[in-house]
């Protein structure tokens, strides 16, 4: 049952709450990792794998081209599944023909549609590759030129979707295919040859592989390295943007006295609110969150006067996904934050710079905007209804907000079903496992208890 279209989100009452909660998988590892399952020499099991939207399109789509995957439930996380995958050493099982193409629906999934096109050029037949109407107009022209430059046939009138692929490569490619791709757009591009590459004895040339870029092709070679490819386990980590959101709901003046110590060692057990599992070291450039929300929390209690006052995070060098929990809490804190360099959120799934400043408005924030930078000032915030764009980090991440400042109201909280379906169950559910947070149907006023709160 879908969740009422609009909630509000009730400040926690309790402000010593303490918890330590589990969150899924890495929606980013996952479908990695499915694709290097679907090209391995033998069965591989996924443990963790994050049970979402966007991952649930990836394993329809490896159904749909023949592949075996079985799904089991994970005893530890509901929002995970035990994923196993029967490799099929690099050979793609069915296709379709030019008259009928097999198709492939990839939703909103940018992963899904950028992996899975190069994943067809290893099969034997024609492919169609169709999404929802957003992901029509999100970027697909340099893994489209480069698939070309490998030798595959891709029609597609203005380098978007939908796009028909023909495969195998067409005769007189090069020996061995060779290919060039620029990351400036996404680097996904990169991620969905360089996963392919050994399946299809590809060499591929990264161009634009700067900092905010380099982190996610970086990702994708260390799984490549440490993947089982002859068959065998892996296990999948927790997703460091889904963790920031609880990390985020502990109070700043309970951490500013813990700061020094945590973000010298890395050890955040003495925090209120933690996440189970969190990596020390990770495959995602979020996993600094803590140490970054730690040096906010510090710098919120120097004196406006301080030449130390104020905070500075880069998309580009800081922090991935995660720069957005920190904008919206930013009016909350005692210094001016400047973030910077956020021009990759205006090419996802809305345009996310835009959507920050609009809701954050609404809810009596100062900002101002300067090119990619958002300086976001001290506030006093009240109430407001958030518009979610349908995108599940803007509902995940004004949530928090609602913990913290009465009357925030989200539309279409069914959003997060695309990264973390049981998120408004963790805030819902008793402490130590979740917040306790009140959630009422806005429309109603009705308290919405946990078990009810699953978007679907």
């Amino acid at each position: 049952m879908p969740l009422p279209e609009l909630i509000e989100i009730v400040p926690l009452d309790d402000k010593r709450v303490r918890a330590e909660i589990t969150v899924p998988g890495s929606k980013s590892i996952t479908n990695r990792a499915l694709i290097l399952a679907a090209l391995a020499a033998g069965e591989v099991t996924l443990e963790g794998a994050l049970w979402s939207e966007d991952t649930q399109i990836m394993v329809a789509a490896l159904h749909a081209l023949g592949f075996e995957v079985q799904v089991q439930p994970d005893p530890n996380e509901s929002g995970n599944r035990r994923l196993t995958v029967k490799g099929q050493n690099g050979r793609i099982p069915k296709a379709g023909t030019a008259e009928h193409p097999l198709e492939l629906r990839v939703g909103n999934a940018g992963t899904a549609a950028r992996f899975l096109a190069a994943l067809v050029c290893l099969g034997r037949g024609v492919y169609r590759l169709t999404g929802v109407p957003r992901m029509h107009e999100r970027p697909q022209a340099a893994l489209f030129q480069a698939l070309r430059e490998l030798g595959y046939r891709v029609d597609s009138p203005n380098n978007k979707l939908p796009a028909v692929i023909h495969s195998p490569a067409r005769p007189g490619a090069s020996v061995p295919p060779s290919c060039t791709v620029r990351i400036t757009e996404s680097s996904q591009f990169a991620s969905a040859l360089l996963l392919c590459a050994r399946a299809g004895g590809w060499r591929v040339r990264i161009e634009g592989e700067d900092s905010e870029e380099a982190s996610y092709v970086e990702m994708t070679r260390r799984l490549i390295e440490q993947f089982p490819a002859n068959g065998g386990s892996f296990r999948i980590e927790p997703d460091a943007s889904s963790g920031s959101y609880f990390w985020a709901a502990n109070e700043p003046a309970a951490l500013t006295h813990r700061t020094s110590d945590a973000d010298a060692a890395g050890d955040f057990s003495a925090w209120p609110i933690r996440v189970r599992d969190w990596p020390a070291s990770s495959l995602q450039i979020d996993h600094r969150w803590p140490r970054i929300l730690a040096r906010i929390s510090q710098a919120t209690v120097l004196p406006p006067t301080s030449p130390e006052a104020g905070y500075t995070i880069s998309r580009r060098d800081d922090l991935a996904d995660a720069i957005m929990t920190a904008i919206v809490l930013a009016p909350l804190m005692g210094t001016p934050g400047q973030f910077t360099d956020l021009g990759r959120l205006r090419l996802q799934e809305c345009e996310r710079v835009a959507a920050l400043r609009t809701e954050l408005t609404k809810c009596g924030a100062r900002i101002t905007e300067t090119g990619d930078t958002l300086t976001v000032y001290p506030s006093p915030l009240h109430g407001a209804v958030i518009a979610t764009y349908n995108y599940h980090r803007m509902a995940m991440c004004f949530a928090i907000l609602g913990l913290k400042v009465p009357g925030i109201k989200i539309h279409n909280p069914d959003c997060v079903k695309k990264t973390f379906p049981n998120f408004f169950q963790k805030l819902a559910a008793a402490p130590p496992n979740g917040l306790g947070a009140i959630i009422r149907d806005a429309r109603t006023g009705r308290q919405l208890a946990a078990e009810a709160l699953l978007a679907e």
